[in-house]
């Protein structure tokens, strides 16, 4: 229950900023998107925020694996996940074929 009423807060919250700012309501597509866009880097600003805060480093493959990954709906690519061969149904070294 708690998670509709935070979501209704964040509708009124945006509700009230699009009429700040004159935007009518449905936004025009564009518009809508690029809000969908800032949400989910603000999302994503959140664990970004704790890792420098608890002094860890921010590495380029890091930020593609926690966060672009989640911002763009597309999985990491293998070779992130640690698969020598970059491809995730390649055998591992040693591991017979199928």
């Amino acid at each position: 229950m708690k998670i509709y009423v935070v979501a209704l807060a964040a509708g009124l919250l945006v509700g009230l900023i699009y009429a700040l700012l004159q935007v009518r309501s449905p936004a025009p597509p564009v518009v809508a998107l690029v809000g969908l866009l800032g949400m989910l880097i603000g999302e994503q600003s959140v664990p970004l925020v704790k890792r420098m805060l608890a002094r860890e480093p921010i590495t380029a493959s890091w930020l593609r694996t926690h966060c672009v990954a989640q911002i763009t709906g597309i999985p990491a690519s293998a070779t992130d996940a640690g698969t020598p061969t970059g491809r995730a149904d390649a055998p591992t070294p040693g591991e017979p074929r199928a």
